[in-house]
């Protein structure tokens, strides 16, 4: 959309530009040269706004910048012209090509010579102030769109690298916890397996014992494994909160928070964290948000409430990536297994909601939450 814009203005400024030249009362080979002038001036215009041009141009850009400055002001030279928005485009360009300094000051100069070559041409000192001030308007406004253009593609590529950093890191916390929790546990199971082995011709009764244990560090080590595909590691509500403001603020959205959490327990607290964190994800990944409020509220029967809301919730706006989070029905089946529930809604304004609700103490019975988190904590 920026693109479109800064594309209908410098259409609109040739049109204008070609209006103030047909009201010069010129020859035909004159009104001829100074259309192709102006044409050719368009384009170099186009190639100095364009971000992925500019930078194939390399130093050649002082050669274009050159002759862009040497079209504008040839008319005047050889033709005795002036007209309005005459040196606009070469303004626009040394901002955007030169470094700020400089550049700032030939702008001022280009607004003192469209100001002073007319009234020395003999033109009426209120044309002399339109010569100047069209050319300056033309110019800022060209750098502006510009400008506008680059930052908002910059803007897309950091949130997409932020989406994939956020992958990354995930998986990098997987392998950690993977290596923390699960190292010591398998070695244990694999010495205990080899004492069982020396000890049953012998010692049957240890070696019975020994089994016992062996289970019971092989069940601590699947609990494990599902504590560390979901997420679920003394998580907080609140410092989950804090992040996605510092992420969210870094991609450039404006976040709002709410948080009237209370006393909860740690499994809820734990839970809704998980939930909020794959609400920003979702939003990063496959949204051009920019507005997000985080709203945590406790009504009078105890129960929380988490609300992400956001808008730029474009379908076709989607991460091709596999590893693109647990999803949305994972989060349902967590908050079920907590006595919860999960509902979200997208708008035809491009809004998103999503709404959690849990009570502030675990109401499931342990084997159901198991059995939930078994179910949907691996999945994708």
């Amino acid at each position: 959309m920026a693109r479109g814009i800064l594309l209908a203005t410098l259409l609109s400024y040739v049109h204008v530009i070609t209006i103030n030249v047909l009201g010069e009362n010129l020859t035909g080979t004159q009104l001829d040269l100074n259309l192709a002038g102006l044409a050719v001036n368009t384009v170099l215009q186009y190639f100095h706004s364009t971000p992925s041009i500019q930078r194939r141009l390399g130093r050649f850009k002082y050669v274009t910048l050159g002759c862009q400055g040497v079209l504008s002001y040839l008319p005047v030279v050889l033709l005795h012209d002036w007209w309005g928005s005459m040196a606009g485009f070469f303004a626009g360009s040394l901002l955007l090509l030169l470094p700020p300094r400089p550049a700032w000051t030939l702008y001022g100069v280009v607004g003192v010579g469209m100001f002073v070559g007319p009234l020395l041409s003999g033109k009426a000192w209120d044309w002399s102030i339109y010569y100047s001030q069209s050319s300056l308007l033309c110019g800022i406004t060209i750098y502006g769109l510009s400008h506008l253009s680059r930052v908002i593609r910059e803007l897309h590529d950091t949130r997409d690298e932020l989406a994939r950093t956020a992958v990354g890191q995930e998986r990098l916390r997987f392998a950690r916890d993977l290596h923390d929790l699960l190292g010591y546990s398998l070695s244990s199971i694999t010495l205990k397996s080899e004492l069982i082995r020396r000890l049953i011709p012998t010692q049957p009764q240890q070696a019975v014992e020994e089994v016992a244990e062996v289970l019971t560090i092989s069940r601590q080590s699947l609990a494990d494994v599902r504590t560390v595909a979901s997420g679920y590691r003394d998580m907080s509500l609140e410092q989950e909160i804090a992040s996605a403001r510092s992420v969210l603020t870094a991609a450039d959205v404006e976040v709002r928070t709410e948080c009237r959490l209370g006393v909860v327990s740690p499994q809820v607290d734990t839970v809704l964290a998980t939930v909020l964190r794959e609400a920003i994800t979702n939003l990063l990944r496959h949204s051009r948000a920019s507005r997000c409020s985080i709203v945590v509220s406790r009504d009078h029967s105890a129960r929380i409430r988490l609300t992400v809301l956001n808008d730029g919730a474009c379908p076709a706006h989607r991460d091709a990536s596999p590893d693109s989070g647990s999803g949305l029905g994972n989060l349902a089946a967590r908050l079920q297994a907590i006595g919860g529930r999960l509902t979200f809604v997208r708008t035809d304004n491009g809004m998103f909601r999503l709404v959690a609700e849990a009570p502030a103490e675990q109401t499931a019975e342990p084997a159901t939450a198991a059995k939930e988190l078994a179910t949907g904590g691996l999945g994708t």
